[in-house]
Order: C-alpha cells, then structure tokens, then sequence
C-alpha cells in the first residue's frame, strides 16, 4: 500500500508558473503585481549586465529601476511577449550605458555624492593627458584588438556583444583581448608605476590624517539639519542638454543659515525628490520597503548623520536601535537622507561640513542653479500616468 501511495502522491502535477508571454498580456490589463513579477524574476540578470558597464553594483541597481519604468511605459511597445527578459535587459544596458557616459562627462572615476567642486585645471590637464596617451597606445595594436579593446573596454560591451559587433565567437574575442593586454603592458609601464606611486602617497596621507584624528581630543559637533531642495547645475557639454547636468542635494542648517551641497545620482534625485514632495507610489518603493523592513524587525531608525567627507566623496551612517542596541549602519548620504524622511527620522551633521565640504567660488553657480524638486516629481507622476493609460486602452 505505502508504494502505492508514493506514486499517486508523486503523480499530483507541480504548479506551474506563469510564463513571461502570460504575465505580460496581465500587465497590459492592469494587472500591477505581474510586471512586478517580471522584473522581479530578471532582476539579477539585468543587474549583472549593468554592472559590467557601470563597474559599481549599486548604481547598477539603480539603473535596473530606471529600466523598470521605462518598461512599465513602454509595455505596449513588445512585439513578442514570450523575450520580455531579452527585451528588459536590453532597456538596462541602454540606461546604463548612458549613465557610463554621463558619469565619464561629469567626473570621471568618481561615484555619486560628492563635493560640488569640479577638478582643477592641472588635474584636468592630466587626465587628459593620460587618456590620450592610453588611446594613443591602443591605436598602435593590430585592427582586430583595437576593435576589441575599445567595445570591451571602453564601451562596456560584453564578450558575445563584441563577438556580434565584429562577426566572430566569444572566444576569439578573449583572445584578441589577451593578445591586445599583452602587448599594451611594456607601452603603458610607465603610467601603471606612476599610478601604484600616487596611490601609495595617498594611503600614506589618509592614515596620517586618520591617526591625528584619532589622536585629537575635540568632538564632533552634530547640529540638526534638513534638505531643502534638489537643484541642477550644467556640467560638461551643452547647458542645455540635462543628460549632461549634475543634481545636487542641498542640506541647510535647521537653526542657521548655512548650506551645503552635494552632488547625487539621477536616480537618487528622482528618490529624494518624491519622498519630498510625498509623491505616493502603487507599490513601496526601495526606501519605503527598507523603512518597513526595520520597523518589522522589532528595530527603528532613530537618526541619520552625515559624517565626514573623504574627498571627493561623503559619507553618512543610519543609527537604528534594536533588539542588540544601537547600531551604525554606513550608508551614502542620498541613500540615508530619503530613508530618514520615509522614517520620519532626525537628519544630523558635522558642523564642520559647512565650511571644508564647498569651495566659495561654487556659491553663486550653486544658487544661480534651477530648483527641479517639483519638475522631478512631475516627470515621473506624467511617466505613470502615461502608463495606466495605455494600460486602460488594453482593455
């Protein structure tokens, strides 16, 4: 008989989950949970192709969300259901391609919540002397490597998208590649010395700089502080083209006057700027979804502080308080300012922010800048309602 049973019971057919093409055709309905489903399932696929472009994992899953949106407006516009996952991934390397090249505009090298000054001319000089020289160096290769090293290296393709572009297998590609390093190393010598050198010297200074702080006896002092907008200043390029603009973050002294700006990511600006405006999305989006998180576990957030800046970059911490105490969680001061408004918590900094983190020659290009708080929320609340609509046209 227990033989018996094992089989019917092994009989019984698994559930079987809904195919891309039928999760599609429910979002075109206005089902708002299977686009959700969709993403879901090629989240980490789209993340790990934007990655390779941006070579940073949280701006990939930045991208990843913009690519989100853009596919939820965009649904209508899938001629095969059943390549959504090809069709979505595509949308994210397209972001992310594009975020590659703002970044590279902007600011080469450097991630996002940074200090407003620009580099220096002789900084400027020679990165551009430096790129040059590396270019100059790849030009000399043989055709077949040039090709491969500027799609791999320099656009971010992938080794199958380079073996498309130039017609051959990805594993030719690998070895163009290895040929074209092999014979790049004895012309870039120099410049991989001279980089090891200044890395060197520079470690050294921040180890000294950290043990005299160490070593000083006056404390932070944290005053109480709040973001009072998102302006957006011309970059590099055309003013009038905003792919090209930098968002910045202006954190303003509760009880003072004093204001200090950092630089943020696209996608950080768009966050920040619904949460200011109490812009409510259909489902919870990343910060809300980390706030309920916390809460759930029996923890809550009791402050965030911007604590120092490591130029060119800032950094912040989260303080939640649980079940094990109070803890500090590091975070990027984008990151820990919108979570604190979804938390409703304090927002605190180091004082001495106000002076070391901006350079007085930025002031007046700073508040020359436009304030697009309420145009991001704008942009994003047209994005939806374009969506629903389409959606409903579905019906």
């Amino acid at each position: 008989m227990e033989p018996v049973q094992r089989r019917a019971a092994s009989a019984i057919p698994a559930a079987v989950p809904p195919s891309d093409a039928d999760l599609v055709r429910a979002a075109l309905l206005g089902d708002k949970d299977a686009l959700g489903r969709l993403v879901q399932r090629h989240w980490q696929t789209a993340v790990f192709l934007a990655a390779r472009v941006l070579r940073n994992t949280e701006l990939a899953g930045d991208a990843v969300q913009e690519a989100s949106i853009a596919a939820m407006t965009g649904l209508d516009r899938l001629r095969s259901p059943d390549r959504f996952g090809a069709w979505f991934c595509g949308i994210t390397l397209h972001v992310a391609r594009r975020w590659a090249g703002q970044l590279r505009n902007e600011l080469p090298g450097v991630a996002a919540d940074q200090a407003c000054p620009m580099p220096g001319p002789a900084e400027a000089a020679e990165r551009a002397d430096l790129a040059a020289r590396v270019r100059g160096a790849i030009a000399l290769l043989a055709d077949g490597q040039a090709q491969a090293v500027r799609l791999f290296y320099l656009q971010g393709l992938s080794y199958r998208e380079v073996a498309t572009e130039l017609g051959i297998s990805p594993g030719a590609v690998k070895a163009r590649l290895h040929q074209a390093r092999a014979a790049l190393a004895p012309r870039l010598a120099d410049i991989a010395q001279t980089a090891d050198q200044t890395e060197v010297r520079t470690t050294e200074f921040t180890e000294r700089k950290a043990m005299a702080a160490n070593d000083s006896t006056q404390e932070s002092r944290w005053v109480d502080a709040s973001v009072t907008e998102i302006r957006r200043a011309p970059g590099t390029g055309d003013e009038h083209d905003h792919e090209h603009w930098h968002h910045i973050m202006i954190i303003s002294e509760t009880d003072g006057d004093r204001r200090l700006p950092i630089w943020i990511g696209p996608a950080e600006a768009t966050a920040l700027a619904m949460t200011l405006e109490s812009w409510e999305t259909p489902r919870p989006f990343t910060y809300k979804l980390a706030a309920s998180l916390v809460t759930a576990s029996g923890a809550d957030i009791t402050e965030v502080r911007i604590t120092r800046l490591q130029p060119p970059v800032f950094y912040a911490s989260v303080l939640v308080n649980g079940a094990a105490g109070v803890r500090e969680v590091d975070a990027r001061p984008s990151d820990a300012v919108t979570l604190a408004l979804t938390a409703g918590a304090p927002i605190r900094i180091d004082s001495t922010l106000f002076e070391s983190g901006q350079l007085p020659d930025q002031a007046d290009r700073i508040a020359a800048s436009p304030v697009v708080t309420a145009d991001l929320v704008a942009e994003q609340m047209r994005r939806y309602t374009e969506a629903l609509g389409e959606c409903e046209e579905t019906k």
